[in-house]
């Protein structure tokens, strides 16, 4: 079954699904997976550091990871973070027109959010740079640098399985498992 991103319906099966996997998927998760995301999420949810700094940052942010079939990913990512004032009320993986929409939209390869990830690359420098592309206000994220500079913190402290980093079969189990998800749920 299919389900339609925004509803009620897609919410309550996306997080049920999420559940499942928590339980089921070993650690560490592979990064964009469902249960990689719910742990990123709960991270940034409890931590006091990044409520400080992020407390005058208003709206959502989304994170896309453009595709790269050789190490897995074969589609473009988008994870969704809903930011408001100190909280992150939720993370989610998104259909493409819903990341394409956001107001802060950041692009990037993947080897570059990988240098985010494992805390090599800052994110606003990557936008200055060039590593990484912004769709939104520039101003507005340089002065919520501290906040965007602590949610890659807490990501790297995420013990987070890369794609490039798997096994050929882990690699083939990953895409068949990740393919269903995109189906089901849109992303």
């Amino acid at each position: 079954m299919s389900y339609a991103y925004g509803t009620d319906e897609w919410e309550k099966a996306y997080l049920n699904m999420v559940v499942k996997r928590l339980a089921e998927e070993p650690k560490p998760y592979v990064m964009g997976t469902p249960e990689w995301v719910d742990t990123y999420e709960k991270t940034v949810q409890e931590d006091a550091a990044y409520r400080e700094a992020a407390k005058t940052w208003e709206g959502p942010v989304v994170i896309h990871i453009l595709a790269k079939p050789e190490v897995g990913l074969d589609n473009d990512l988008f994870l969704f973070m809903d930011l408001w004032h100190g909280d992150c009320r939720s993370m989610r993986l998104v259909p493409k027109e819903i990341g394409e929409a956001g107001d802060f939209v950041i692009t990037g390869e993947y080897d570059e959010w990988k240098l985010v990830m494992e805390e090599e690359l800052d994110p606003v420098k990557g936008m200055l740079q060039g590593k990484l592309k912004l769709t939104g206000d520039l101003s507005t994220v340089l002065r919520a640098a501290q906040s965007a500079g602590r949610l890659a913190s807490l990501v790297g402290t995420l013990n987070t399985k890369f794609p490039d980093d798997m096994s050929a079969s882990e690699l083939d189990s990953y895409k068949s498992s990740f393919n269903e998800i995109r189906t089901e749920y849109g992303i």
